[in-house]
């Protein structure tokens, strides 16, 4: 007698992108590579698009939307597929009656939320997939936010011995004069509670203070000034989550030569003139191993799950400073994080597959 074998069915991966952040844009392009990549005999994939509004929308996933075209970033909007999800207006929560959109989204085994910036890497999601018991890619609500607070962010490293540098947070509308000896010129002053260099200003006069703070406060209302570290290098280097209980890992560095049409690494030299990435570093070995230690340091003293960016500064002097962790980071074409792993032999597809794999064996 013949007997049929079943097929076991492929979990079911939900990738979500957009949000309601200032960073939407950036968020669509990492997840338009992520579609691109992702290992379709492994996986159901279910591309699911945040719009700025808030609404969630079930869309066809193409990457070639998702990608940027002449200098123009990607928008989701409620054009973008089927609207699932509708934003609450006044602040109020919305019931849905059954739909063939909410059924699909119903059997998603995890998600991998490829969002930037505020309501997607801050805890938020995060906190409304943990009540709803679905497995997720990446840190949970405690890291997310705090990484992405960079207050706090700087606050838990030094407890841990490690240094970002000298920086001072702005409570009201100007900074003490004491402060501004302290830091000294130029500062780069950045929202808290943001990234992909949206809101920075370099200040080189104290006179330009005043509007770069409000530069910053028009995406956060917390504003950071932080010293520049002046000749410094800057260092990137990707950090995942130990496989079967293990320590966390850390990826060859990369360092980032930026455009020289540009003088600091603001969102152009990011994501439209791609920056030059130098993997490994042409540092000394010991520099470079001492990145490595400190990116997983950094990783286990703020918490982190599943994967991060920990970036430096390096000084003329070889001084190592963290200057920032990401608990998300880019994933376009251009990104630091997958040619890192890449370099260090986990290629771009076996990268997303053991990202989805440990969230559904850790089951967070």
């Amino acid at each position: 007698m013949c007997r049929s074998v079943s097929t076991p069915r492929r979990p079911r991966v939900a990738v979500v992108f957009g949000g309601r952040s200032s960073e939407h844009p950036i968020s669509a392009v990492s997840a338009g590579s992520v579609l691109s990549a992702i290992d379709r005999d492994a996986f159901d994939v279910v591309p699911v698009g945040i719009t700025r509004e808030g609404s969630w929308v079930l869309t066809d996933g193409d990457p070639e939307r998702l990608a940027i075209e002449g200098r123009q970033f990607p928008e989701i909007t409620d054009a973008s597929g089927t609207v699932v999800l509708p934003p609450a207006a006044g602040g109020e929560l919305v019931t849905l009656d059954p739909a063939e959109g909410a059924a699909v989204l119903g059997g998603v085994d995890v998600v991998l939320p490829m969002l930037h910036g505020r309501f997607g890497e801050d805890g938020t999601i995060q906190g409304l997939l943990e009540m709803a018991g679905v497995p997720y890619v990446g840190s949970g609500v405690l890291a997310s936010a705090a990484c992405m607070d960079k207050e706090f962010t700087k606050k838990l490293l030094a407890a841990e011995g490690l240094d970002s540098g000298p920086y001072a947070v702005v409570r009201g509308d100007d900074l003490p004069e004491a402060e501004r000896e302290r830091l000294g010129l130029p500062v780069f002053v950045k929202p808290s509670r943001a990234g992909s260099s949206l809101g920075i200003t370099k200040v080189d006069d104290w006179a330009d203070l005043p509007a770069a703070i409000a530069t910053a406060r028009e995406i956060d209302t917390k504003v950071l000034v932080e010293a520049a570290f002046l000749g410094a290098r800057e260092v990137e280097c990707g950090v995942l989550e130990g496989e079967h209980g293990g320590g966390p890992e850390a990826s060859l560095p990369a360092e980032v030569l930026i455009d020289p049409r540009h003088s600091w690494y603001d969102l152009e030299a990011k994501y439209l003139d791609a920056p030059e990435l130098v993997i490994p570093p042409k540092l000394p070995e010991h520099v470079i191993a001492t990145i490595r230690e400190t990116a997983c340091r950094a990783f286990t003293a703020l918490d982190c799950a599943g994967l991060a960016r920990v970036d430096f500064f390096v000084t003329p002097d070889l001084d190592v400073y963290v200057n920032e962790i990401n608990t998300m980071p880019g994933f376009t074409s251009a990104s630091a994080f997958p040619k890192m792993w890449a370099a260090s032999g986990l290629e771009y597809p076996k990268l997303i597959s053991r990202l989805i794999n440990t969230a559904l064996r850790t089951q967070r």
